[in-house]
């Protein structure tokens, strides 16, 4: 048995591909992962049973370390300057600018 915290979000039914899908986080001490995973069963299929098919594919891949998952670490998060606001006239004018040194 599986002792570490799991969470689910995002849980969707694709109808196309018949299977639920979801981001499953595996907090395992100081890793934490999150696999995109899909189950595939039928749209009549409890939540519970669903939840319970997402996290098993999970725990399966985090033990094996197989596919690709997503981690975040806290210490190393870095964060980029904001942005500027779009403006278009500035940008218009930029363009004219450009447009005109090509001219000349």
């Amino acid at each position: 048995m599986y002792t570490c915290p799991i969470q689910i979000k995002d849980v969707r039914y694709n109808a196309a591909s018949q299977s639920f899908e979801a981001a499953v986080t595996i907090h395992d001490n100081a890793t934490v992962r999150t696999y995109a995973c899909d189950f595939s069963a039928p749209m009549t299929l409890s939540f519970e049973d669903a939840a319970k098919g997402l996290s098993k594919q999970a725990v399966r891949r985090h033990q094996h370390r197989g596919g690709l998952f997503s981690r975040l670490d806290q210490k190393g998060m870095r964060t980029s300057k904001p942005h500027r606001k779009f403006d278009p006239v500035r940008w218009l004018e930029e363009a004219f600018q450009f447009a005109d040194k090509k001219a000349a």
